[in-house]
This record gives C-alpha cells, sequence and structure tokens, in this order.
C-alpha cells in the first residue's frame, strides 16, 4: 500500500459518515469522467473500462406528432385563469 493511499485511508477515517459519502460520490465521479484510462479488475489489462454511455438526444424519433393545440390553455384550467 503507498504512502498516499495510507494518509487517504487515515483521514478517511477521521471524517463523519455524511462526508465520507460524499468522498465515496466523488471517486465515484472520477472513475466516470476518467474511464478510459481505467482498466477492468481481473482481466487483461489491455481491455478498458467502456466510456459511460450519454442520454443526450436518447428520445429522438419516439415522438412522432405534436398537435397544432399543443400550446393552448387546457379546458380543466379555464377557472384558474
Amino acid at each position: 500500500m503507498t504512502t498516499a493511499t495510507k494518509n487517504i485511508i487515515h483521514k478517511l477515517e477521521t471524517l463523519p459518515e455524511k462526508m465520507v459519502n460524499e468522498v465515496e460520490d466523488f471517486i465515484d465521479f472520477l472513475k466516470a469522467k476518467h474511464s478510459k484510462s481505467f482498466y477492468k479488475e481481473g482481466t487483461d489489462q489491455h481491455q478498458i473500462v467502456e466510456e459511460p454511455k450519454s442520454l443526450y438526444g436518447a428520445a429522438r424519433g419516439t415522438i412522432l406528432y405534436i398537435s397544432e393545440d399543443f400550446n393552448e390553455p387546457l379546458d380543466d384550467l379555464k377557472e384558474y385563469m
């Protein structure tokens, strides 16, 4: 175990539980952010973990049409207007 790892573990042991959870979330964030450079454990080191898939544009093509009165007020809400 490296000195840096030992120092991190010692610092984690002195943190409140809520802050330890934040550290864990940050570690997960860093791993996802830099996933191209992380290797799968227990496999050949030439296999790189896939980058998380982006959900941007995932719904493209699922809405076939929008009705002409889409922006018109709803009849059910007219008494509140």
